[in-house]
């Protein structure tokens, strides 16, 4: 609890002086063509390469609306350059009934591990999960196996170690805040302005987190994205 407690501190507003901007945006803009997906300012998709083509993000009344189109094979992803070892990423969000929206640290030049995924925090209205992709599922080696069917209780518990989950109870459709901040190897996040999950392991401390990815499997809305670093 002590730890905990020093997290939440150190990214306070005591400690203002310490945080060092990155990037931000309040998507207060549109398209050059609408209909067609141009997120701008730095923003780009895997639209063109999973959905065909089609728009999945679109810029509405100053938010980002995020949806997975009919005939995409994967879930959206809307990344951001984003370079720092320890630091903060603020947000607004909405989600419906069954929505998700997931925060990724990403690392495309390790190699060791699938498409870069280092650690991510990911909400529901009901949960937050917070992981450690870099030693747990996107670690090449453990995805060979798991893409192999090994079903072994060795690799259950190993996967189980490498993720922890805590209930949430949000309203749908309605905007909530998400404060997330990595120190070391913790990662320690708020919902709303309350304390709701901290999670430690080896992964959450690689020393280069180039860039965020926004990941969505049916829709949210995001608005008023912060990102800053403390190291």
């Amino acid at each position: 609890m002590k730890r905990l407690a020093i997290l939440f501190l150190f990214s306070g507003a005591l400690h203002a002086d310490f945080i060092t901007p990155v990037f931000s945006d309040d998507f207060a803009r549109d398209e050059k063509t609408p209909g067609k997906e141009d997120i701008g300012n730095g923003w780009t998709s895997n639209s063109g390469w999973r959905a065909k083509g089609h728009q999945q993000v679109d810029l509405i009344d100053g938010a980002m609306h995020i949806t997975k189109h009919a005939e995409a094979d994967h879930g959206v992803a809307v990344f951001h350059d984003a370079a720092f070892q320890d630091g903060i990423v603020e947000l607004k969000f909405k989600l419906g009934e069954g929505d998700d929206l997931g925060v990724d640290f990403v690392d495309r030049e390790l190699k060791t591990v699938h498409a870069g995924h280092l650690c991510m925090a990911r909400v529901t209205n009901r949960n937050l999960t917070i992981m450690d992709s870099k030693t747990g599922g996107m670690d090449n080696k453990i995805r060979e196996r798991r893409q192999a069917g090994d079903k072994s209780p060795e690799l259950a518990a190993l996967l189980k170690t490498k993720t922890r989950s805590f209930k949430l109870d949000l309203k749908p459709n309605e905007w909530h805040t998400l404060h997330i901040t990595v120190v070391a190897n913790t990662m320690s996040v708020r919902v709303d302005g309350q304390d709701s999950g901290t999670f430690s392991s080896e992964g959450i401390a690689h020393p280069t987190k180039r860039m965020i990815t926004l990941a969505v499997n049916k829709s949210a809305v995001v608005d008023d994205v912060k990102v800053s670093k403390l190291k």
